[in-house]
């Protein structure tokens, strides 16, 4: 599953007559790719992927972010970030890094959900559409030409906060390892191991730090790699997840230290309770995760773990969805609850936040594990920290809500066949791209209501 943030175009929001240059960070060409080609004046349009090129600003960067020195090793390098870390100290606060913080609203996001309302005719949806813009969520940083992105975005928050006396927080989601999302097809991402990819993720990983780096002031919280370690868990029966396991954990351990180094807050994907939540995952899980933390070094800003992103399910669910029979970890207190335990005797620190922004309408689906675009979803439970269990820092939006999960079309070298069910959602654009449909039924949906 793509579940990126992904800083692509608006292209399907604009009227089809409309023929103008593409805007800064807009969709520019690709495979598959049928509408300008052209940027606004200070943009190149760069080739991020063979499906993805963007509107940059200034000169177009390598294609291939040049590699570290260091060749393929299953050992990672060493950090060699030094400095004070965000919050001024080596020592991560206590309790929960999101109290006393303001989270800071994405720009990009919201100026989608304008975008999007602005093509809602009815006044009413209109009006809730545009509530959204108002509703943090996290950034994805799925390609490595998106980091000096983040530099201006903390240069925002560290402004607002001066301005204003008050404490802000980023929330982004780290997502570019190589030979991504190994058992689908939608998300595939722009490294490949064979490619030297472990040393690209390398490098993406330090430009992360260096921009994280610059703004001390401003506290990062950062979900490490949505769906690679829960692969490792369910999916080694899939050549390409048994081929990537090394790298996923080598270049899991390096991302946790080196961002450890700059003070960030960090929560590891663990899936959902369709899938860890199963009793005989459990235990692996556990000891996974439990591992691979004290492989890093048992990093202190390494906070927990982050549930459900992208996904569906309920944090509370008032009774058992039909397609959960068999699992007593129904929804997502009940797979937190019986994870916790087992992380604890393994020595890892058991928080979470868990991802409630397309969970408002449950028993929608055919199957537990369809996730594409999944039909009748509505937007969640809003942010918050008053979350009614203290195993859980924040109800958070991880995905934002309207960035489409995968395209319909069968003839996509990209689609995935979860993308063309009874219950996806029909005539879905590439992964990444808004899908207007889909976000209306999101605002329409929601529960509760905007």
């Amino acid at each position: 599953m793509l579940k990126s943030a992904s800083l692509l175009a608006l292209l399907s929001l604009v009227p089809a007559f409309v023929n103008a240059a593409q805007p800064l960070y807009a969709q520019c060409g690709g495979i598959g790719w049928s509408g300008d080609t052209s940027c606004v004046s200070g943009a190149v349009c760069t080739k991020l992927n063979d499906y993805y090129f963007q509107c940059l600003a200034g000169s177009a960067p390598s294609t291939s972010p040049p590699a570290t020195s260091l060749p393929p090793t299953s050992v990672p390098p060493t950090p060699t970030t030094t400095g004070t870390n965000p919050t001024g100290t080596t020592t991560p606060v206590a309790g929960n890094p999101f109290t006393g913080y303001t989270i800071w609203l994405t720009p990009y996001y919201a100026d989608e959900v304008k975008a999007a309302a602005g093509l809602i005719s009815d006044a009413t949806q209109k009006a809730k559409a545009l509530k959204v813009a108002d509703i943090p969520t996290f950034t994805w940083f799925d390609v490595v030409a998106k980091a000096p992105t983040l530099g201006t975005y903390l240069a925002d928050a560290s402004a607002k906060g001066k301005a204003s006396g008050q404490k802000y927080l980023v929330q982004i989601v780290v997502y570019d390892l190589p030979d991504r999302d190994c058992a689908a097809l939608a998300s595939n991402g722009e490294f490949s191991i064979a490619n030297d990819g472990l040393n690209k993720y390398y490098n993406y990983i330090d430009q992360l730090v260096a921009q994280i780096k610059k703004y001390p002031d401003v506290r990062v919280v950062a979900v490490i790699e949505p769906d690679s370690l829960a692969n490792l868990v369910t999916n080694l029966n899939v050549a390409k997840c048994s081929g990537a396991q090394a790298a996923y954990k080598t270049g899991t351990i390096y991302a946790l230290k080196q961002l450890n180094a700059v003070g960030v807050y960090m929560y590891l994907d663990a899936g959902h309770a369709g899938w860890l939540g199963w009793s005989a995952n459990l235990s692996p899980a556990a000891q996974l995760y439990s591992q691979l933390y004290k492989d890093a070094g048992s990093p202190p800003f390494v906070r927990g773990l982050a549930t459900n992103v992208a996904n569906y399910n309920a944090l509370t669910a008032s009774s058992p969805d039909p397609i959960t029979q068999g699992n007593s970890n129904y929804d997502e207190i009940h797979y937190i609850n019986a994870l916790a335990p087992a992380l604890t005797s393994g020595g890892f620190p058991a928080h979470f936040i868990v991802d409630q922004g397309r969970s408002g309408v449950q028993n929608i689906r055919q199957e537990w594990g369809d996730w594409c675009n999944v039909k009748g979803a509505g937007f969640g439970a809003r942010p918050t920290l008053n979350t009614g269990s203290s195993l859980i820092d924040a109800i958070v939006w991880i995905k934002p809500g309207g960035e489409c999960d995968g395209t319909s079309n069968t003839s996509s070298p990209r689609y995935d066949a979860h993308c063309g069910l009874s219950d996806a959602a029909p005539n879905a654009p590439e992964a990444g791209t808004w899908f207007q449909a889909y976000f209306e039924t999101l605002v329409k949906n929601a529960n509760p209501a905007l």
